[in-house]
């Protein structure tokens, strides 16, 4: 009877927290969605090429406004290491993606207050200076290199990819139509349901093993173990320890906030929050992904440049938090205590439970079960993939159900939902190449794009200096930079082929211009 009642008392404790930010979490979800659905990710990769200043400000606010699931980070991070974006951006778009977004700034407003938000977003941006710091002083391009080899293999890391290379964002347009549209509806629903997909698990996790922790491990525990009779060691100690019990949690992204509020009530120190809270794109899993899209000793050198980063920020934007007077100095959280009760928490709770379904509905009727379907296919080994035109997920043509026939080309598509899409308004995701004319790597040659409503618009093209097929710049998946320029690539194919030898294409298109 004792066993049970112990794990009814952590349950109970994991439903409080839970239903205090039950709100705070589908909003947070939501504006995430909007945004994605108005900030495409195929144009975050030309933007990202370069590793400068402007380079690291992109990366940082592209990464705010994209998912905060922590693995579909990773997946993006490598799409754009693979579409042409720096290695040192992609790796600080992930940062970002994790550490400055709604949904972990509102829970944790909820939990613990305004100065861990302040802290978490000044403290996030703190970190990715530190760490692109720590980049450029430490990074060879023999590396990077090493890096790029692995990553162009395609190597599956975890099931969350197709989410990562999701991307129904709508470019065209007046910005309220591109947010208020029928169209928009079911980009918000599809985004929505498909970030709570691949975060679900971790939420539940760091509710279940939050709730056990506080309800098993007594506060004088934690007490000693963060020191916490020496308050000078304590604040050193406590953004060291902080990143490694985050990387033993396996929780990342808002799953880790439960468990923060933990060891708050612990003892730890304010900065070890902040340290704990970034750690998630060092846990253990994550680290195994890096493992194979970049590499054994990419993934050990990100762990370390990793770690130093967020111990660093976290003990200094603690320190400064102290020094100002913000950081608070009552480690008591009430939220184990506070039972539901009628109030506003608890309307907005009601509320949001209310909208949440209207999403469901959306998703369901435009094919969102059979594109989470199509997301937990692994592809085989050495498929040679397309892009579904709708939602940017990569389908394998030999074992893809749903195609269509448009103006003389094949379009295959990850689920019904899609086809049906893209059969409405084929126009809207198709572009045809009318004419060619080997000019330069990006010169006189024009495409044919076809907008919304049928209406037809020529376009400047890049050529990709490999094969000289004409590439549309705004949509090109793959892209390299060489020498302050920059060059688009048909396929993946294309791009290795070039990035193996770039003076030799480079030199073979000057020659071409010349004569």
């Amino acid at each position: 009877m004792f066993v049970v009642n112990a794990i009814l008392h952590a349950l109970q404790i994991s439903l409080f927290m839970l239903w205090e930010v039950l709100w705070p979490l589908a909003f947070g979800f939501l504006l995430s969605a909007m945004i994605q659905t108005v900030v495409s990710k195929r144009a975050v990769a030309g933007a990202l090429g370069k590793p400068d200043l402007k380079g690291f400000v992109l990366a940082c606010g592209f990464g705010a406004a994209s998912s905060s699931c922590s693995y579909a980070a990773v997946a993006v991070g490598r799409a754009l290491f693979r579409r042409g974006a720096s290695l040192v951006n992609a790796i600080i778009f992930e940062f970002a993606s994790t550490n400055l977004v709604f949904e972990l700034g509102l829970v944790l407003l909820i939990l613990l207050g305004w100065q861990f938000v302040a802290a978490e977003f000044a403290g996030g941006l703190l970190m990715a200076v530190i760490l692109w710091i720590l980049f450029k002083v430490t990074l060879r391009q023999r590396m990077v290199d090493e890096a790029r080899r692995q990553a162009e293999r395609g190597v599956f890391g975890s099931t969350h990819e197709a989410h990562g290379e999701m991307d129904m964002s709508i470019t065209d347009g007046r910005f309220l139509s591109r947010v208020f549209s029928p169209r928009a509806f079911t980009a918000i629903s599809h985004t929505f349901f498909m970030d709570l997909k691949a975060l679900y698990v971790d939420i539940g996790l760091g509710f279940l093993i939050a709730g056990a922790l506080a309800a098993w491990v007594p506060n004088s525990w934690w007490q000693a173990f963060f020191l916490t009779n020496h308050p000078a060691l304590n604040e050193f100690w406590s953004p060291l320890i902080g990143p490694v019990i985050s990387m033993l949690s396996f929780v990342c992204s808002v799953g880790n906030v439960p468990l923060a509020v933990v060891l708050w009530n612990g003892g730890i120190s304010f900065g070890g929050v902040i340290s704990f809270i970034f750690a998630d794109l060092i846990i253990l899993p994550i680290l195994n992904i890096y493992r194979k899209y970049y590499g054994g000793r990419t993934a050990l050198y990100l762990l370390a440049v990793s770690y130093a980063a967020m111990a660093l920020a976290g003990f200094l934007i603690g320190g400064a938090f102290q020094l100002l007077g913000l950081a608070p100095t009552n480690h008591h959280v009430a939220v184990f205590e506070t039972q539901p009760s009628w109030n506003y928490t608890s309307f907005l709770d009601v509320a949001f439970l209310v909208l949440m379904a209207v999403l469901a509905w959306r998703f369901v009727t435009t094919g969102g079960i059979e594109m989470l379907r199509a997301h937990a296919r692994r592809p085989e080994a050495g498929a040679k993939l397309v892009r579904d035109p709708v939602c940017g997920m990569s389908v394998d043509p030999a074992t893809s159900d749903e195609k269509v026939e448009y103006m003389g080309a094949s379009y295959y598509f990850c689920s019904a939902g899609c086809r049906s899409t893209f059969e409405k308004d084929p126009a809207r995701y198709t572009s045809q190449v009318v004419q060619v004319e080997h000019a330069g790597h990006l010169g006189d040659s024009r495409v044919m794009a076809a907008r919304p409503g049928g209406k037809m618009e020529l376009h400047p093209s890049a050529i990709d200096p490999v094969c000289g097929m004409s590439v549309d710049p705004d949509h090109a998946e793959y892209r390299s930079f060489q020498k302050g320029e920059t060059y688009y690539f048909c396929s993946a194919g294309c791009k290795e082929t070039f990035d193996k030898d770039p003076g030799k294409y480079i030199n073979r298109r000057k020659t071409g211009a010349a004569g």
